[in-house]
């Protein structure tokens, strides 16, 4: 599938899993005749029935519940949440049964699920329209947390979460579904479910980027090289399974470490980020982990989002932050305090 849009490689995951397994259903608000709000499930219905690709009620709660009834019974249901912030009223489902059935029950019965929420911002979209809320997500134990930022990883992420015994959170970054790229369905690529992959080798620093926030991160890299600044990037792709190893990795190599988030800084994804590369790198590091994010209020108007999202220049801020002259000298802090 060359030149596909993730929104392409989405429908081609679902229609593919839906021909090789009958236990795959997909069903949500608008998914069925319509297609879909952004189209990722056009012509499942038509191609697969009524009873393999249905709309429901818009009632989140209600979705996610039918889901756990049907993934203990042996279905394995994939579910779209209109948009992040409509997926808030199904979170006491999603935190008190599906993330927890597999321990409640000792590992005798798992729930092989799918909650796809189109997520993050971009689009000009109003409040409860545009919402970063992967952390919710990640701070529940139980629950895999997914979001690609390519065509190729989105169509092989989601054939790898529908197939995964555990539930998974696939959240599906707006602003990139009509992004193209290549996709191959042949040849699968090596980094795979819960890997993640450097995408552009660097010397001098780090950039740890995930799904939308991903493109920003590249643009920044490509802007700094043209004044000889070698940025590596780091594209997570599963926020939980997170990826230690690779990013410990490319952060001992550069020394220097940036992580790019689209939500709101405080408690978000990103302080995990930093946290654990300063737990792992902290002897290899020449300045301290920078984080650059949203803005901590609530998602903005339209018209001043572009304001609120993060972009390759203050990610560039952020890069001349690193290094030694902006590093305070507190050696002589040490010194009076022996």
């Amino acid at each position: 599938m060359p030149a596909t849009t993730m929104a392409q490689a989405l429908n081609a995951a679902l229609r593919d899993a839906l021909a090789e397994d009958e236990r795959v259903l997909v069903f949500g608000e608008d998914v069925g005749p319509l297609g879909g709000v952004f189209r990722i499930t056009d012509g499942l219905t038509r191609d697969f029935g009524e009873d393999r690709c249905f709309d429901t009620p818009l009632a989140e709660s209600g979705i996610a519940g039918l889901a756990v009834g049907m993934a203990m019974g042996g279905f394995r249901p994939v579910v779209e949440m209109q948009f992040d912030a409509f997926a808030y009223p199904a979170f006491e489902q999603i935190a008190s049964h599906v993330a927890k059935f597999r321990n409640r029950t000792r590992g005798r019965l798992s729930l092989p699920m799918v909650i796809r929420i189109p997520y993050a911002g971009g689009i000009g979209g109003v409040e409860h329209h545009c919402d970063s809320s992967e952390a919710y997500y990640a701070h529940t134990p139980g629950l895999k947390v997914v979001t690609p930022a390519t065509a190729d990883d989105a169509y092989w992420l989601l054939r790898d979460a529908v197939t995964d015994p555990d539930p998974v959170i696939f959240m599906e970054p707006k602003r990139l579904y009509w992004a193209k790229g290549d996709v191959s369905r042949e040849n699968r690529r090596a980094a795979g479910f819960g890997r993640a992959a450097v995408v552009r080798e660097g010397r001098d620093a780090t950039l740890v980027a995930y799904g939308p926030s991903v493109p920003v991160a590249l643009e920044a890299a490509e802007a700094a090289a043209r004044e000889g600044r070698d940025l590596e990037v780091v594209d997570l792709r599963t926020i939980v399974p997170f990826d230690d190893g690779t990013v410990a990795a490319s952060v001992r190599r550069t020394g220097r470490c940036v992580v790019v988030q689209e939500a709101q800084g405080f408690a978000g994804v990103g302080a995990e980020i930093a946290a654990r590369v300063q737990e792992r790198c902290f002897h290899s590091l020449a300045a301290p982990v920078l984080r650059v994010s949203g803005f901590d209020i609530p998602y903005p108007p339209p018209k001043l989002e572009h304001s609120h999202l993060p972009d390759a220049d203050r990610v560039l801020d952020a890069v001349d932050r690193l290094q030694f002259d902006d590093v305070p000298d507190v050696a002589h802090l040490d010194r009076e305090a022996s």
